[in-house]
């Protein structure tokens, strides 16, 4: 039985985001993501500390769809390398868990 998951990724701009995010849910890839603007990014790049600012989401989708959501982020987002973690969700009550199901085409 497919499980629900989610996806946390980040993006530049709250523009960014909502494009991709559009993409994602109109494609059936996710039920829906939350968008987290003003996240405030500390991290290292080319062995120097850098920081920005970036919106977080956290994108809600089931596990059999997790490599073609990742990909399709991949293919629309602007950083050469973005972040992607998958966290199992353990838990969902019956009710989300079947508008989730449904809103992202399992049978």
């Amino acid at each position: 039985m497919d499980q629900p998951l989610f996806v946390y990724t980040t993006f530049p701009d709250v523009q960014t985001a909502r494009r991709i995010a559009g993409l994602l849910v109109a494609e059936k890839l996710c039920a829906c993501l939350n968008l987290l603007p003003g996240m405030h990014a500390l991290y290292r790049h080319d062995g120097a500390v850098a920081e920005d600012t970036e919106v977080a989401a956290i994108v809600k989708t089931r596990a059999a769809l997790a490599d073609a959501v990742e990909a399709r982020i991949r293919d629309a987002h602007p950083y050469d390398t973005p972040v992607f973690f998958r966290i199992d969700v353990t838990t969902a009550d019956a009710a989300t868990r079947a508008w989730l199901m449904a809103e992202t085409g399992a049978t």
